[in-house]
């Protein structure tokens, strides 16, 4: 099948069930389109069983998308981009302590607690993994997943100062993730890595990232300032996302991190002091269009992949017992800065609940999942990666708005 046939196949499936969604089902469209496409994969595999063939086809169509790749390498940069395009960065900055605390720091704490917690409930199962591949499951499911965070919290009605606090966490854990995703990994493959190697790649992949972005968002910012044509200005941050993630990936250092700085600081300087009043209409059109239409295909995607599943019931127990550690790792890892920063601010027991619930798990965690080459333990840890993620999108999701308004009083 040729990328074409793919991306209107996929198109038109995310058309279809945003109609459904948004006629009959009227949940938010991440969501609805989601448990859509889950449904439709249940059915088909169930419509398999009866002796129907159908399902082969759709397996296959699915093993031939690289989730991965389209994801880490293709989506990600324009939905981070767009997110970040409309993040106030006075707000951002103002809670930058805490912010850099929750998503470098909160990452460590949340890969050693499920790690360790990991290791352990699947020794306690009989069916245990190695402490490597249980320390790589923390590593990938702990960055909150800035695309599901956004989409959702849009319509969440979280205080400014939280959302603001679980947006900036969002847009920055993930490059965290990565960098020690990829220590972890190499550490797999090699059996041996140094200290020296991990900090030397954290400061890559981090400060490397940032250092990007800085450069290229100014030099963008620069040739907005210097014309004024919205087609070119919109064609110039088009090339700027594109661009900025190529150079980031021949640099080995964090795309995602250089595409959010870059995003910054064109939403913001460049907003402000580069566009005509035309430009920023006709660009945020734009960037909110890509957005709204790369989250539906990729959360139609999310759905689908159940079709290529290892559905094992040692992998599918492993998955429910997954829940409550990632979930419990969650809330130790924002504790700690909760109580920390309890002394310049106040916050309460209703931050820690918010900020737990609401760092929700996505397409970033089961793309790292199925990167993973091939191995014992693979399937284990993509079924439990895959359950955690549904969880989190469709309950946690459905509930933050409730838990947010059940805890004004806390």
């Amino acid at each position: 099948m040729t990328l074409m046939h793919t991306i209107t196949i996929l198109v038109c499936l995310s058309a279809g069930f945003s109609y459904l969604n948004h006629r009959y089902i009227k949940l938010p469209v991440t969501i609805g389109l989601m448990a859509i496409a889950l449904v439709m994969s249940l059915v088909l595999l169930l419509l398999g069983k009866l002796g129907y063939g159908i399902e082969s086809q759709a397996k296959s169509f699915v093993q031939g998308i690289d989730f991965g790749e389209a994801l880490l390498h293709g989506m990600l940069s324009f939905l981070l981009f767009a997110g970040a395009l409309h993040v106030n960065l006075e707000d951002l900055l103002e809670q930058k302590w805490f912010i850099g605390t929750l998503a470098c720091g909160g990452v460590l704490v949340s890969t050693a607690i499920v790690g360790s917690l990991t290791y352990l409930g699947l020794e306690w199962l009989g069916h245990p993994i190695p402490l490597i591949a249980a320390f790589l499951f923390g590593a990938l499911i702990s960055p909150t997943d800035p695309i599901a965070v956004l989409g959702i919290l849009k319509k969440a009605n979280a205080p400014k100062r939280l959302e603001i606090k679980i947006t900036g966490e969002s847009l920055f854990n993930d490059g965290v993730g990565v960098a020690v995703f990829l220590v972890l990994l190499a550490t797999a493959e090699s059996g041996r890595v140094t200290p020296g190697d991990v900090g030397w790649l954290l400061l890559q992949e981090a400060v490397g990232g940032i250092l990007l972005g800085l450069v290229l968002g100014y030099g963008a910012y620069l040739m907005l300032k210097s014309i004024d044509q919205h087609s070119v200005e919109i064609l110039i941050t088009l090339a700027l996302v594109m661009g900025g993630y190529a150079v980031a990936d021949v640099l080995h250092t964090s795309g995602p991190i250089a595409v959010v700085v870059a995003g910054l600081l064109i939403g913001n300087q460049g907003r402000h002091l580069a566009m005509s009043d035309t430009t920023r209409e006709y660009l945020d059109t734009f960037w909110e269009l890509i957005d709204e239409l790369l989250n539906a295909i990729l959360f139609v995607l999310i759905g689908l992949e159940v079709l290529v599943l290892s559905f094992k019931d040692e992998y599918l127990v492993a998955g429910l017992l997954a829940i409550p550690l990632v979930l419990f790792a969650r809330f130790v890892s924002v504790s700690l800065p909760v109580q920390l920063f309890r002394l310049f601010e106040d916050l309460t027991n209703r931050a820690t609940l918010i900020l737990t619930w609401g760092g929700l798990r996505g397409g970033i965690s089961v793309a790292m999942a199925l990167s993973l080459p091939a191995s014992s333990y693979r399937d284990a840890i993509v079924t439990m990666t895959y359950i955690v993620v549904v969880f989190s999108i469709l309950v946690q999701g459905l509930t933050i708005e409730r838990l947010i308004r059940a805890t004004e009083k806390l």
